[in-house]
């Protein structure tokens, strides 16, 4: 079947239509869960950090009375304060570090998405039956 130019060029704009449908969707869903990780690694520090401020308040509560009895309470809130901040640390940086590497990981993706479309408009363009150095010529040119 030999198609017309503007027959050609109808098959052009469905094919361009249907792959940046296809790379949309495909990106969405890729993106659909990397929101809550950046979401986690963005909030985990501020929940430890709210646990170092609990963890403290504990500590002066307890510092009156004897010196023992302020002692173990002064430890036992900042401990909790540490324990706290520790934990909102470790749930932080790899949530950052998984959100950074699936985000570049995407950029790759839409880019080679967009590299592998424009290769097969440009294939689609070239008409077959030039001869094969006008052919190349012309692909050159197609941006």
């Amino acid at each position: 079947m030999v198609l017309t130019p503007r027959g050609k060029s109808k098959v052009i704009a469905v094919t361009r239509r249907a792959i940046d449908v296809a790379a949309r969707t495909v990106h969405l869903d890729m993106k659909r869960g990397i929101t809550g990780l950046a979401t986690i690694a963005s909030t985990a520090p501020f929940v430890g950090l709210l646990g170092t401020v609990v963890g403290i308040m504990n500590a002066f509560r307890g510092s009156s009375g004897p010196p023992a009895v302020v002692l173990a309470a002064v430890t036992h809130g900042i401990s909790e304060a540490l324990v706290t901040t520790a934990f909102g640390l470790l749930v932080a940086v790899p949530a950052a570090w998984s959100y950074n590497y699936l985000a570049s990981r995407m950029e790759l993706f839409d880019i080679e998405t967009k590299s592998a479309s424009l290769e097969l408009l440009t294939l689609l363009t070239i008409d077959r039956r030039q001869p094969e150095s006008i052919r190349t010529h012309a692909s050159a040119e197609t941006p």
